[in-house]
């Protein structure tokens, strides 16, 4: 490591305690703002890191505080990791960073997610990120990654291309530990991420909410579940294709999207289902973080992650029905929630 950066993590829970913590190992200074609970068990025990990649804990270079106002010392990358529906007062509140952070990111699911940051930090100060990283919160001051692929972050200029500030952040993150790569189109990043993501959790909550013990494994296993999904998939493919774009998989082995373009609805079918027996036990449970939410009782983020795909799809006039039907019905719920 040639340089000592400073990360502030604000919104830390499962996710943004996985990359702090992997950040602070590596030697750069973290500080995460988190909710007091967190905060109060990383300041008396550290930081538990549990899953797939590495068991420890981080205690040295990593700080925990519950409000940006406490954040010392300036910032070369500040990250927003809250939930979409905590954006606008995080922001607010992160006013006071603004003046002595040099780059800021959002890690957030969704597209065009960067205007609000940008309106809060300047527009010359914001990059685009996206990550696809499986991670909890299991209590205070634990933290379990149950989920890792080789790349699993992106970064890069909204307007297009690479810089410096790109490859920093992405070196970073991937001599942590965490796969990460500078890209030239990271608007094609996000959108590929908002099909995997949006096909995951459309189908998962809305086939397997009711029942609180079930994840995307235990729905795949039955054939007319992996059906299901296959359908939602190809529809999101579509609209994926109607924007202009082709699948890459850019977060692979998780994403399959190039293989199930390119093959039959029988043969797609056989895949998923065969996902079955890949899975390992501290993989479990294999939910996404809308799933999650359902079961909590918690407000979803439909509008973020689901609305801006079925809005593509009628402004395009994309045959969409099994992604269509799945967003009503989670609309519904949400309503409620």
């Amino acid at each position: 490591m040639t340089k000592q950066l400073h990360f502030c993590i604000h919104g830390a829970g499962g996710l943004g305690s996985v990359v702090g913590g992997f950040l602070a190992r590596r030697g750069h200074k973290v500080t995460l703002i988190a909710r007091k609970p967190h905060v109060e068990a990383i300041r008396q025990g550290g930081l538990q890191i549990e899953g797939v990649r590495a068991q420890f804990v981080q205690r040295d270079n990593l700080f925990a505080v519950e409000t940006p106002a406490e954040v010392e010392d300036a910032i070369d990358y500040y990250i927003l990791l809250t939930k979409a529906k905590g954006t606008d007062q995080a922001l607010a509140d992160a006013t006071v960073l603004v003046d002595r952070t040099a780059c800021a990111l959002t890690l957030q699911n969704g597209v065009g997610k960067e205007g609000r940051l940008q309106a809060a930090f300047g527009k010359d100060k914001v990059i685009g990120g996206s990550i696809m990283d499986g991670a909890t919160l299991l209590e205070p001051g634990r933290a379990l990654n149950n989920m890792a692929v080789p790349v699993t972050a992106y970064f890069g200029e909204l307007g297009g291309g690479e810089s410096d500030r790109t490859r920093t952040m992405a070196e970073a993150l991937d001599s942590a530990g965490m796969g990460s790569r500078s890209t030239a189109d990271i608007t094609h990043v996000h959108w590929e991420k908002l099909v995997q993501v949006g096909s995951a959790s459309s189908w998962s909550a809305s086939t397997l909410g009711g029942i609180k013990e079930l994840d995307f494994i235990d729905g795949v296993a039955v054939r007319e579940g992996a059906a299901q999904y296959v359908l939602i998939v190809k529809d999101l493919l579509a609209i994926y294709k109607a924007l202009g774009y082709e699948p890459r998989n850019f977060f692979a082995p998780v994403s399959r999207l190039v293989e199930i373009n390119g093959q039959s609805f029988d043969e797609a079918l056989a895949g998923v289902m065969a996902m079955v027996g890949r899975f390992k036990p501290e993989n479990r449970p294999a939910r996404t973080s809308m799933h999650d939410d359902l079961v909590a009782g918690r407000r979803m983020e439909v509008d973020e992650v689901l609305g801006p795909l079925a809005e593509a799809a009628e402004r395009l006039g994309v045959d969409a029905p099994t992604f269509l039907g799945a967003y009503r019905v989670l609309k519904t719920l949400n309503s409620y929630l």
